[in-house]
C-alpha cells in the first residue's frame, strides 16, 4: 500500500512540475502562408521581376506575331509560290517557331530562377523578423511552419507583418 502511494505521490509530483514549467515557456506561432502572401516585400520583390523581364516578354510576344503573320502570309499567298520557294517558306516558319520555343522555354527557366532566389532573399528577412520579434518579446519558442491550429494568444502573425511592413 505503501509503494502505491508513493508511486501517485511522484506521479503527481511530476504532472505538477510539468505544468508548472509549461506555465513560464512563452510560445508564438506565425502563419507562414499569410506572411509570405501579405508581405510589402514580395510585392515588391514580384514588381522587380516583372520589370526584369519584362523587355525579354516582349520581345517573345513580338517574334509570335511575326510569326503567326508569316505562317498567315504563308497559307494566304503559298498557292502563288512555286514548290522549291514553299518548301523553303515552310523551313523557314519551323525553325522560327522551334527559335521561339526555346526562347520561351529559356525565358520561363530564368523566370523560375529568378522568382525563387528573391523567395529564398525574402525567406531570410520573414525569419530575421521573427527572430528579432521573439529575442524582443522574450519568446522561449516561436513555430513558423506546420501548425495544424494556434490560438490568438498564441498567434503573433499580425506582429511579423507590421514589422515587415514598417522595413
Amino acid at each position: 500500500m505503501n509503494k502505491m502511494k508513493f508511486i501517485w505521490l511522484c506521479a503527481w509530483v511530476i504532472l505538477f512540475s510539468t505544468s508548472v514549467h509549461a506555465a513560464e515557456l512563452k510560445v508564438g506561432v506565425v502563419n507562414a502562408a499569410a506572411v509570405m502572401e501579405q508581405s510589402p516585400q514580395k510585392t515588391r520583390a514580384l514588381t522587380r521581376l516583372e520589370k526584369e523581364f519584362s523587355s525579354r516578354s516582349k520581345a517573345i510576344e513580338t517574334k509570335v506575331k511575326s510569326l503567326r503573320t508569316t505562317q498567315e502570309k504563308l497559307i494566304k499567298d503559298g498557292a502563288i509560290f512555286s514548290v522549291e520557294e514553299r518548301k523553303l517558306k515552310e523551313r523557314t516558319l519551323v525553325s522560327d517557331q522551334r527559335d521561339i520555343k526555346r526562347l520561351q522555354d529559356e525565358y520561363s527557366e530564368d523566370l523560375s530562377i529568378r522568382r525563387n532566389e528573391e523567395l529564398r532573399k525574402l525567406e531570410k528577412e520573414i525569419a530575421k523578423t521573427i527572430t528579432d520579434i521573439a529575442k524582443k518579446e522574450k519568446y522561449d519558442l516561436i513555430v513558423f511552419q506546420g501548425v495544424i491550429y494556434a490560438s490568438e494568444k498564441v498567434d503573433i502573425t499580425n506582429k511579423v507583418l507590421e514589422s515587415l511592413k514598417s522595413q
